[in-house]
């Protein structure tokens, strides 16, 4: 009996995998042929992008200033306060505003859009779009993952900002370091590698978000609950997927000596 359930199981990650990895090809093809949906594309910009920056913003800020604060502390201890600039720029950068970006906009929008989708399958929308000849995956697979790869490394960007600035109101206010002194030593410290590696992040970060909560939302069973249940997946699975990506790929840009 153990031994059936363990195949089950296996043969259903399995099945997971393909469907997903399906999904992400003809996505990638649908943007090679017509017709495009560009006008539904710039709507889930707005959606995704826009709608996401308010909490991405703050969310940037105060873990800048957080990370100024604790770092502050550490180095007070050896006398090398000036260095503050320096380590919340490089951690900003490097990790801290690609992955705390990418698992807000998954906790915003993932959920969104798999309870979207889903609630559009169970009331049977899709299938009527395919009645009339539409394409459910170029209609709203596509336009989701186009958009979220233009907005996400915006937003990342927008973030890294936003953590070093907010470092620098705990580094003037408390560290009692010039602006000029923060700064100069952020600027200083970031070299082409480590931007590098925070801006190509959340490319593949991109692709989990979206993709994510579509295979989620087009997967739903069950009715009005089955929505509810692909919601809450699509969330921890986005959240637990990018944190595993962003471990492999820090793993592999060390391995590959890039940094």
């Amino acid at each position: 009996m153990f031994q059936v359930l363990f195949e089950r199981f296996v043969k259903g990650k399995v099945l997971a995998v393909q469907e997903f990895t399906d999904l992400l090809i003809n996505s990638v093809r649908h943007a090679f042929t017509r017709p495009r949906y560009l006008v539904d594309t710039l709507v889930q910009m707005d959606v995704i992008g826009f709608g996401s920056l308010a909490i991405v913003l703050l969310t940037g800020f105060f873990t800048g200033g957080v990370l100024a604060l604790q770092t502050y502390r550490t180095l007070s201890t050896f006398g090398e306060v000036g260095l503050l600039g320096q380590v919340v720029a490089l951690s900003m950068v490097r990790e801290l505003g690609p992955v705390l970006t990418a698992l807000m906009v998954a906790g915003r929008n993932s959920s969104g859009i798999a309870s979207e989708i889903g609630s559009m399958l169970v009331s049977e929308q899709i299938d009527a779009m395919r009645a009339l000849g539409t394409d459910p995956l170029r209609k709203l697979v596509t336009p989701r993952l186009y958009a979220t790869l233009v907005t996400l490394p915006l937003l990342t960007i927008l973030a890294d900002f936003c953590g070093m600035l907010g470092g620098a109101v705990v580094s003037t206010s408390t560290a009692h370091l010039s602006s000029a002194e923060y700064w100069t030593l952020a600027y200083q410290a970031l070299q082409f590698e480590d931007c590098f590696q925070g801006l190509t992040k959340p490319f593949f970060f991109a692709i989990i978000v979206a993709l994510v909560g579509c295979y989620f939302g087009l997967h739903t069973t069950g009715g009005t609950e089955g929505v509810g249940r692909s919601t809450t997946r699509a969330v921890v699975v986005a959240c637990v997927l990018i944190l595993v990506v962003d471990f492999f790929y820090t793993k592999f840009l060390i391995a590959t000596g890039f940094f």
